[in-house]
């Protein structure tokens, strides 16, 4: 079964400080992105790997591959162009997947770069058994629903926090893109179940963090320094 790994890279990033965007600063050795690429490439050397930039870091792109240790450089990857919002970004990606009934997309964010080769593995098993399949990890906070007439507290066993990489059939997930509306929508699972399909969950792990501001780089350095 062919895979394809959809990195998005395509945003600014410009919350997390720096004179590069978020994607292109240093973790370790390596570009914060190329993290997720080692992940899907060491988890099944097979695996496409396309990387969605926006298009005025192509050059940039360039000069950080040609930077990256002699190993890393033998991981041949796809670019494709990033658009005015995650979603366009990511319906551009898959317009280099093939429509194959057999194939399997993964939708991940570069700003994970704690994935990995694990989380990988329960993506694609859980979607060869579900068609459409996300991690998920508890929620450990109290929680509450704030509405115009005030909050309330919600029990927080209802709910889990939803992470990437998120897996589909990848003529589910081409298709679910093809007919959305994706003005509003913030992650892949919202698409394909607009699109009128049930999304399964696997566990993901609280380490998947999402980078955002200056000191979530400093947490991933310290992870992944523990974890290496």
């Amino acid at each position: 079964m062919k895979k394809y790994a959809v990195i998005v890279a395509g945003g600014e990033g410009n919350r997390a400080g720096g004179s590069v965007p978020k994607q292109f600063q240093m973790l370790g050795d390596v570009p914060m992105l190329w993290w997720s690429v080692r992940a899907f490439h060491e988890e099944d050397s097979s695996t496409e790997i396309i990387l969605v930039l926006h298009p005025g870091f192509f050059d940039d792109w360039d000069i950080l591959y040609s930077e990256l240790p002699e190993k890393d450089r033998s991981i041949k990857v796809r670019l494709s162009c990033g658009g005015r919002s995650r979603a366009e970004s990511v319906r551009n990606g898959l317009m280099s997947v093939p429509d194959a009934g057999d194939a399997l997309v993964a939708v991940h964010d570069a700003a994970r770069p704690l994935i990995t080769r694990e989380i990988i593995a329960r993506g694609w098993n859980a979607a060869i058994e579900n068609g459409a399949a996300v991690p998920a990890v508890p929620m450990t906070d109290s929680i509450r629903l704030v509405s115009e007439s005030g909050n309330v507290a919600v029990p927080r066993k209802d709910y889990v926090k939803v992470q990437t990489p998120q897996v589909f059939s990848a003529s589910l997930i081409k298709n679910a893109y093809s007919r959305a509306d994706i003005t509003s929508m913030t992650d892949d699972a919202s698409v394909a179940e607009a699109a009128g399909h049930r999304i399964a969950l696997f566990d993901g792990s609280p380490y998947n963090m999402k980078v955002t501001d200056p000191l979530d780089i400093r947490i991933a350095e310290l992870l992944l320094n523990t974890f290496s």
